[in-house]
């Protein structure tokens, strides 16, 4: 199984986003991660979906895609791509634990958000793996709260 990040390029039309999940439901295909919004162009939005299949499903994903009505474009980015993810964090319970936390925060570099008695808001957008070890680090500091975006992409020129 290959993990592969696809970004459609679609008019910016209601109803078009549950097209596309829904012709992944209905063919069986499972969605990993799914980032939307729009482009340069407000009636143009592009998704950037994260799959996984063999070779001949990723294929017919692809012509899946190209099938629906208002999807513009789509392409299957290689590993090489330009990738970023966004996390937002609460942690803490106290304040030994929050100067703990503002030390892994500003090892990351992530911003800090809000500060309170009990705990501490940061954010970070990088690169999977940079989110992956900045929450493997904050866990032990007793997660509140965790929001993690979709995978955006786009290719390199």
């Amino acid at each position: 199984m290959k993990r592969q990040i696809i970004s459609i390029l679609a008019e910016n039309n209601s109803g078009v986003l549950l097209r596309i999940c829904g012709m992944f439901s209905r063919r069986g295909y499972s969605i990993e991660s799914l980032s939307a919004g729009t482009t340069e162009d407000p009636t143009i939005s592009r998704l950037t979906i994260v799959t996984t299949g063999d070779s001949a499903t990723l294929e017919q994903i692809e012509k899946q895609l190209m099938k629906l009505v208002n999807v513009r474009e789509v392409r299957l980015l290689p590993d090489d791509c330009i990738k970023r993810e966004h996390v937002i964090i609460r942690a803490g319970n106290d304040a030994r634990t929050r100067t703990d936390l503002m030390q892994v925060a500003n090892l990351f570099d992530a911003n800090v958000l809000d500060v309170d008695d009990n705990s501490l808001a940061m954010e970070l957008t990088g690169e999977p793996g940079k989110i992956t070890a900045f929450i493997r680090l904050v866990q032990p500091y007793h997660i509140q709260k965790l929001v993690r975006t979709g995978l955006s992409a786009l290719e390199r020129e």
